[in-house]
């Protein structure tokens, strides 16, 4: 039996929505590893090619129980009607643009984004006939310029990777929707613990669960949230087709992952104001910019619109690429790699590994620099962290 979960708080609903128990009633989500199901009859297996019934299944490619579970309880958690999920974060954002346009489409999108995401709209989405403009995404000018009354959709990251520029939300989305256009919003960086996309304007709202959700480093995945008529009626034909389905054994890591969720991310977000606060104005440092600190040129809108500054810093070391390298491989606690929102505090630098195919007019326009560090703040020690970032900073 399905409870109500409107009236239970978000910490709650990560814990509890959704849940579905086999006969043997147990505590934790049953995986169910299967990729078929099956019919009683033929006459039964007829009725549910023609109609599925409540908690009914075909083939693991258009659901699953146990990503079902999941599914809902995102959905519950964010506020939303409802969910797809996705193999990874890149089949949500494609399957949530290219699912919802056709050729003669015209799209804006904020300039600073993911390398990823700029190939689907310039490459894939132009290659057939989809045309996009891109703006600068702190500046409403610039969209109200460029939204037009064909305008079919706009799409920006919430808080831009890697130079935490703050979109807002409301805002844009007031311009989108005088005009009938979508709002797609990739909403990583400010986790479903500290957004508010929903009731800010957001019709699409995209995660990669591999980072925050997931948490733990274990295994990819994405999720593709909004209202049950785009999410059954446009996104699910589009994904169950094309096969970007989530496994069960990944859902069932994700569905662990919202139990703790809550807790990890605002633990995160602390270390990471702290991490900031320590770093503002040290003399190796060009600039320190985390969205929770009041030098931030969004500041107010983040903390309106998120309420916390969320657990990324980006931070200039002077000297360019070699003083970073120096940087990076004189950490003891803190570790390099390319992900994100990992219980481990991890290090990139952008120019080199994640925006690195982005033209050099690109970086120069979004701040990429040679010297840019993007700190994911983990779950250690916060003083660790400290003292950790300061003595390499000194050898830097």
């Amino acid at each position: 039996m399905k409870k109500d979960t409107s009236n239970w708080s978000a910490r709650t609903k990560a814990v509890h929505a959704g849940t579905r128990r086999s006969q043997y009633n147990e505590v934790s989500e049953a995986i169910f590893m299967t990729q078929g199901f099956v019919y009683d009859t033929a006459e039964a297996a007829e009725q549910r090619f023609v109609q599925l019934g409540e908690d009914e299944f075909i083939y693991a490619r258009y659901g699953n129980p146990t990503v079902a579970m999941f599914e809902e309880r995102i959905a519950a958690l964010e506020g939303a009607e409802d969910a797809f999920a996705c193999a990874s974060g890149m089949a949500a954002v494609n399957g949530a643009l290219v699912s919802m346009l056709k050729a003669g489409d015209h799209v804006v999108s904020a300039k600073a984004l993911f390398g990823s995401c700029l190939y689907i709209l310039e490459e894939i989405l132009g290659r057939y006939g989809v045309e996009t403009t891109f703006v600068d995404g702190t500046d409403l000018e610039q969209w109200k310029a460029a939204i037009r009354p064909d305008t079919k959709a706009v799409f920006f990251e919430s808080v831009s990777n890697p130079t935490l520029e703050v979109t807002d939300l409301k805002s844009v989305a007031e311009l989108a929707h005088a005009v009938g256009a979508l709002v797609v919003v990739d909403n990583v960086f400010a986790t479903p613990v500290f957004s508010k996309a929903v009731e800010q304007g957001a019709d699409v709202i995209v995660y990669s669960t591999t980072k925050h959700i997931d948490g733990q480093g274990r295994a990819l995945g994405g999720v593709v949230l909004g209202s049950k008529e785009f999410i059954r009626g446009t996104l699910e034909p589009y994904m169950k087709h094309t096969g970007a389905a989530m496994s069960p054994f990944t859902a069932w890591i994700m569905l662990k992952g919202l139990e703790t969720l809550d807790l990890r991310v605002k633990a995160q977000a602390a270390t990471a104001k702290a991490i900031a606060e320590a770093l503002e104005g040290h003399p190796k440092l060009e600039q320190v910019s985390y969205p929770g600190l009041p030098s931030h040129p969004q500041h107010d809108l983040c903390m309106s619109q998120m309420g916390a500054g969320g657990t990324m810093v980006a931070y200039e070391i002077k000297g360019g690429r070699d003083a970073a390298f120096r940087f990076m491989n004189a950490l003891q606690v803190c570790i390099i790699s390319n992900n994100l929102g990992d219980a481990k505090t991890i290090i990139t630098h952008p120019f080199t590994t994640t925006h690195q195919r982005l033209p050099q007019e690109q970086k120069d326009h979004l701040g990429i620099t040679t010297g840019l560090i993007r700190m994911s703040a983990g779950l250690e020690d916060s003083q660790d962290l400290i003292n950790d970032v300061l003595q390499a900073l000194e050898q830097a």
